[in-house]
């Protein structure tokens, strides 16, 4: 059972205590406190591809712990803190908007905006700045904070660029990546909509007819037609290979942009018999 930590945010630890007031080896006056910011509202969160040269995303934040003069943003990788490349500073009040433009992500990367592509996701890290000029961000302040809700991190956010889905988009694909190994890639195979609003079908892409029969058609679910963000449904038995049956687990997700005509899914895999496969990635680009 997970252990439930109930703590004072403080940045010095003062070990481990006895029930015996001799083994006490710290004192409350030697707390310091930190500071962190916390989510008021998040305002913005999907880059729209078809305007992302003038897109942004934003949150609104505001603060706990030592009084805040400013935040730097970065973007990079949480656990590489090597990887930060620093964007800007803001300057803080209590609700204050950080907002982060296509702009400003291109140029952290070092492409031009134009190079941004749907389905990608950008991760920014929040340095708090107090007024006595200490820094506090998740490269001096435990992860372990931020799941508990009461804490309402906010040191960290995603944004994502997006664009709405619009059937119909069956056709023939190129087949640009299969983690399943049906497929090669510069393969073409076809996909088809429905058979409900808002799906479509790749009955003829998994499984290959050349090496396995469809049990019931693979249909991806457009979830949100807004963001192009697909689910699949798990339960779905798509392929009998012979030795084996192919069923969809929980987790399998991704998107279909009509945008971009390409299908990008990560799919979490059962064979029967031999278990849990994992995720595979598929990959399909329209050939127009």
């Amino acid at each position: 059972m997970k252990n439930i930590h109930i703590a004072i945010f403080a940045f010095i630890i003062l070990g481990f205590l006895s029930c015996k007031k001799d083994k006490i080896i710290g004192d409350v006056n030697q707390f310091t406190v930190g500071s962190y910011l916390t989510l008021q509202e998040a305002t913005k969160l999907d880059i729209d591809f078809a305007n992302r040269a003038t897109e942004s995303a934003s949150i609104k934040v505001g603060s706990y712990g030592s009084p805040v003069q400013s935040v730097n943003i970065y973007m990079g990788e949480p656990s590489d803190t090597a990887s930060w490349v620093f964007i800007k500073n803001v300057p803080f009040s209590e609700g204050v908007s950080l907002q982060i433009t296509s702009a400003e992500i291109a140029a952290a990367l070092g492409i031009p905006v134009d190079s941004l592509q749907p389905g990608s996701s950008f991760t920014f890290l929040n340095e708090v700045v107090t007024t006595d000029g200490r820094k506090f961000s998740l490269k001096n302040t435990s992860t372990n904070y931020e799941p508990f809700a009461g804490y309402n991190m906010a040191l960290r956010w995603t944004a994502n660029i997006v664009c709405p889905f619009s059937a119909p988009m069956a056709g023939s694909y190129e087949v640009l990546e299969d983690g399943w190994q049906d497929w090669s890639s510069g393969d073409i195979v076809e996909v088809f909509d429905g058979p409900g609003t808002n799906q479509i079908n790749l009955s003829k892409v998994w499984p290959n007819p050349a090496v396995g029969d469809v049990v019931d058609p693979l249909v991806v679910d457009i979830a949100d037609p807004a963001t192009g963000a697909a689910t699949i449904a798990e339960g779905i038995t798509f392929g009998d290979y012979g030795a084996y049956k192919a069923t969809t687990l929980d987790g399998s997700a991704g998107f279909v942009f009509s945008c971009t005509n390409t299908i990008t899914l990560s799919i979490h895999i059962d064979a029967s018999g031999y278990g849990d496969q994992g995720s595979f990635t598929l990959k399909l680009r329209k050939k127009l």
